[in-house]
């Protein structure tokens, strides 16, 4: 959910309009937080009747700015923008997480507003082009003749097909076709590939000085997005971050977390995975979850209808596919 161009439309039918998170006004850029000495977080929301927008990642490089993933709306880039203006040093570099549109949709604004700078991610975007991407833009397409589609949903179906049509300017400079450590404006960044997880390629992030992780959508809330997902080569992903010596894991939604609540994650979407693999009925996994992941979510009840809402609807997709996600075919079994 939240990655196809109609996926907003699902989280409507699930009265999901908003997250519990403080959201800005439309146009308006989100403030920056900074969550480690060099490193900011540019939060994602999801505004009533919007598509959203991921978490992006920045760190001061001595080069420059590297930035991890650049959401999907124009407020979202601006301040990415705005922070470079601020910090006074130019991008020189992007590490796209994976391809979902409010990941990688502000690449080519960034790349015009600060020529050179390339873009690091897997090659998996191409299968996405051929496939999941154009297909999903012809299910959407009758979406902008409907009239009870709110007109901000409208709109952003309209700038989803645009990207999707544009696709090829998505697509990286360099792939990162394997786990290395490498030097991005000066700054050495451990790029750690997880194929098959989220999507059929995903890249993490581990900075050692500030021993922040950055990990895209294998760490979501109120709920894990399974869309394009391979269920358990997911769960080997989150094995290997945790062997990893972060202090701050930085998820692709929600807000920054210690190792404790990364741990309780991890095991909460194991324990879902594994609820929606067999035979349990589909409120028990949904509740389940909801209640794992209570301490990682506001005080909102909101969040938590929308934590077992959005769980529900997976376990529904999941057992749609035979008890496994498509996503698999070339993935763990």
């Amino acid at each position: 959910m939240f990655r196809t161009i109609a996926a907003g439309l699902a989280t409507a039918a699930l009265g999901i309009a908003t997250t519990a998170q403080a959201a800005p006004s439309p146009l308006v850029a989100p403030e920056p937080q900074k969550v480690a000495p060099g490193v900011w977080m540019i939060p994602g929301h999801i505004l009533p009747n919007r598509q959203p927008d991921g978490n992006s990642v920045i760190f001061d490089a001595p080069a420059g700015l590297v930035v991890v993933d650049t959401g999907r709306h124009a407020w979202h880039r601006e301040a990415i923008l705005l922070l470079a203006r601020l910090q006074k040093k130019r991008l020189v570099a992007i590490v796209n997480t994976h391809w979902h549109l409010d990941h990688v949709s502000g690449n080519p604004d960034l790349r015009a507003a600060h020529p050179g700078l390339r873009v690091h991610a897997s090659d998996a975007i191409v299968g996405a082009l051929a496939g999941f991407l154009p297909a999903s833009a012809k299910d959407s397409a009758a979406y902008l003749e409907d009239p009870k589609i709110p007109e901000e949903m409208r709109d952003d179906l309209r700038g989803d097909l645009q990207t999707i049509q544009n696709g090829t300017a998505l697509k990286p400079d360099d792939v990162i076709a394997a786990s290395g450590t490498i030097r991005l404006g000066g700054l050495a960044l451990q790029l750690n590939l997880a194929p098959n997880a989220v999507t059929a390629g995903d890249v993490w992030l581990y900075e050692e000085t500030s021993r922040v992780a950055a990990l895209g959508d294998l760490v979501t809330l109120p709920a894990p997005f399974l869309d394009t997902a391979c269920p358990l080569g997911w769960k080997a992903a989150l094995a290997q971050v945790a062997a990893t010596p972060f202090t701050v894991a930085i998820p692709g939604h929600g807000a920054p977390m210690n190792r404790a609540n990364f741990l309780l994650y991890r095991s909460a979407l194991e324990a879902f995975i594994d609820c929606s693999s067999s035979t349990r009925p589909e409120d028990d996994c949904a509740s389940g979850w909801a209640a794992s992941v209570r301490p990682l979510l506001s005080d909102d009840p909101r969040e938590q209808r929308q934590a077992q809402g959005m769980a529900a609807y997976y376990v529904g997709l999941l057992r749609a596919n035979g008890g496994r996600s498509k996503h698999c075919a070339a993935g763990p079994t």
